[in-house]
């Protein structure tokens, strides 16, 4: 509850800032957020649009944020994403089986690539004590150049050099009755995906005794090994698990928004995962909430910035304020908690330090 409410302030504080920025332009906040609103939500089409553009930032903030639970930070999400869209892709222009087999397929090698992407970090950290921060980075670039070389060079479109041919309807998450449900948004398969994700990765962490491992071992790594947890393989199997759900991000993204994969681009969903699992607490539905918030802001910019004079990077300042005020939580957390004990509420840690000691 506490972190809810936290979270909570964070957006209202950005959402504050972000009406002064656009008072210091001359705009008219309240205008410009309603049109930011119309923008994601006006009519059905845009509703569809507005969870197309959340659904890769719900798998890559998933992603980072069980890497978070297990003491991991997991900054390679962008390139596990650009593996798994290209294996996806792969799979998807190279066979022709029937299309649940063919999309099935198209899951696994997506989820498979990103796992793989993660799992030399994983070793180098949990063997080598290399720090996963600097692994992973360079495991973006190294992603970057291998769809540098290997899109042209196997896959090369039709008309342009710098894509993928297109993906055929049988090798694309679109569906056709989503897509006359929401009267031609691009909104996909990927988004039923996404959410059985979170339920997924909400019953790992909350349920099993993997989860219960995976978080001892990220609270204290020394505890977890005297305690007789086999700490190297819980790392490694961390970093596995949530490159494989960037990877499935990757999936999402260029077989289910896009219909080819682009080279010279290194997805920004990669980086905004960090920010969507940092304002969702690392829960897996915080972050689903995080991922639709984003989408609205992401998805409103375009419609706010045709109807008014304001920029349209307002809206990435205004996502930056969101999670500067998320990453300095412990001062949120301090006002809450004097707060609530006026309210004659009771400090949580306190009361788990008494609970302790009795």
């Amino acid at each position: 509850m506490r972190n809810t409410i936290v979270s909570l302030i964070s957006i209202v504080l950005g959402l504050i800032a972000g009406g002064l920025l656009m008072l210091m332009i001359g705009s008219n906040p309240f205008e410009g957020y309603m049109y930011l609103i119309q923008g994601a939500f006006k009519n059905i089409s845009r509703i569809g649009d507005t969870l197309a553009t959340a659904t890769p930032l719900i798998f890559t903030g998933l992603s980072v944020a069980f890497a978070f639970r297990t003491g991991l930070f997991n900054i390679g999400a962008s390139g596990q994403m650009l593996i798994g869209g290209l294996c996806a892709t792969a799979v998807g222009l190279t066979y022709d089986f029937s299309r649940p087999v063919l999309l099935l397929a198209m899951i696994l090698a997506g989820a498979l690539g990103g796992a793989l992407w993660a799992f030399l970090p994983g070793l180098l950290k949990a063997k080598f004590n290399v720090h996963e921060v600097v692994a992973t980075i360079m495991m973006n670039w190294i992603a970057y150049w291998t769809v540098y070389y290997v899109v042209p060079g196997y896959f090369k479109g039709e008309f342009l050099e710098t894509e993928s041919k297109t993906l055929s309807e049988k090798a694309s998450l679109k569906m056709p009755f989503l897509t006359e449900m929401f009267q031609g948004s691009y909104i996909n398969f990927g988004i039923f995906l996404a959410v059985i994700c979170v339920i997924i990765i909400a019953f790992i962490i909350n349920k099993t005794t993997l989860g219960f491992e995976l978080k001892a071992v990220g609270f204290n790594r020394h505890a977890a090994e005297y305690a007789g947890m086999r700490v190297n393989r819980n790392i490694i199997l961390s970093m596995v698990i949530s490159g494989a759900l960037a990877g499935l991000g990757g999936v999402a993204l260029y077989t289910g928004n896009a219909s080819s994969i682009q080279i010279g681009i290194l997805p920004f969903q990669g980086y905004d995962g960090i920010a969507v699992a940092l304002l969702g607490n690392n829960a897996p539905f915080g972050v689903f909430f995080a991922a639709i918030l984003f989408g609205i802001l992401y998805s409103g910019t375009g419609f706010m910035n045709a109807m008014t004079e304001i920029p349209p990077e307002l809206a990435n300042t205004i996502i930056a304020i969101i999670i500067y005020f998320a990453a300095t939580s412990v001062l949120i957390h301090r006002l809450v908690n004097k707060f609530w004990k006026r309210g004659g509420g009771k400090d949580v840690n306190a009361s788990a330090v008494k609970k302790g000691e009795a």
